[in-house]
C-alpha cells in the first residue's frame, strides 16, 4: 500500500514541527488512538483501536522517529500488532515547507505492509480505511492547532446522532439498556458507523 498526499496547515512551519512532535496533539488528531507513550530517544508506544471493513481491532506498536532535519522532514517508521486481526508495518516520510508566514504544506509518502485477517479482506478495503484515517488525522490536527478541538468533537457527536436512527444495533442497545447513560450509547453509535464505513 502507498499513500501520497499534502495538506495546507493555517501555521508557520516552527509551529506545525512542534505540534508533529506533541504527544497530547497527536492523541487527539489520530483516530482511535487510546496512547502514545514516550519510549525512548524519538520512538513512542502506540495503543489505538481501528476498523479496516469487517475486522476491528485493537493494535498495539512502536513509533520510531529517524532522518530528523528540523523542522524540515522525518521519517516515521511503524509496527503494530493487532492479535487475531493481523499486523501492520511500513514508514511515512514527512516533509513541512512554509507556504507564506502564516500556513506550512506538509507532504507525506507512506508505504505500509499488512498481513493476517487485514491482508485478506482486500488492498481496496485497506487502501480506502487507510486514506480515511489520514483524512480525519489531518482533519483533527488542523483543528488542534487552530484551538477548534471542541469544533471536532460537536463534528463526531453530530455523526453518531445523525446515524442513530439507521442503526439496528444501537436501536436495540437503546430499547434494551434501561438506566444506561447516553455516554456508552454514543460509543456504540460511533463503532457501528465505522464499522460500516
Amino acid at each position: 500500500m502507498e499513500l501520497t498526499e499534502s495538506y495546507t496547515l493555517p501555521v508557520s512551519q516552527q509551529r506545525a514541527w512542534e505540534a508533529l512532535n506533541d504527544t497530547a496533539v497527536l492523541r487527539a488528531s489520530i483516530p482511535g488512538c487510546e496512547s502514545i507513550d514516550s519510549d525512548g530517544e524519538n520512538a513512542y508506544a502506540v495503543s489505538m483501536s481501528a476498523s479496516v471493513g469487517p475486522v476491528k481491532a485493537r493494535f498495539k506498536g512502536r513509533m520510531l522517529l529517524t532522518d530528523i532535519d528540523a523542522p524540515h522532514t522525518y521519517t516515521i517508521v511503524f509496527e503494530g500488532q493487532g492479535g487475531a486481526a493481523g499486523f501492520g508495518k511500513g514508514n511515512a516520510h514527512v516533509t513541512l515547507a512554509p507556504d507564506g508566514d502564516d500556513a506550512t504544506t506538509l507532504s507525506y509518502t507512506a508505504s505500509a505492509q499488512v498481513g493476517g485477517k487485514l491482508a485478506q479482506i482486500g488492498s481496496r478495503l485497506v487502501d480506502g480505511a487507510a486514506r480515511k484515517i489520514a483524512g480525519e488525522f489531518f482533519k483533527r490536527f488542523s483543528a488542534q492547532l487552530t484551538g477548534g478541538g471542541a469544533d471536532g468533537e460537536s463534528t463526531d457527536s453530530s455523526l453518531q446522532e445523525a446515524d442513530k436512527p439507521t442503526d439496528e444495533a444501537t436501536g436495540a442497545a437503546d430499547a434494551a439498556g434501561e438506566g444506561e447513560g447516553a455516554e456508552p450509547k454514543r460509543k456504540k453509535s460511533w463503532t457501528a458507523w465505522i464499522s460500516r464505513s
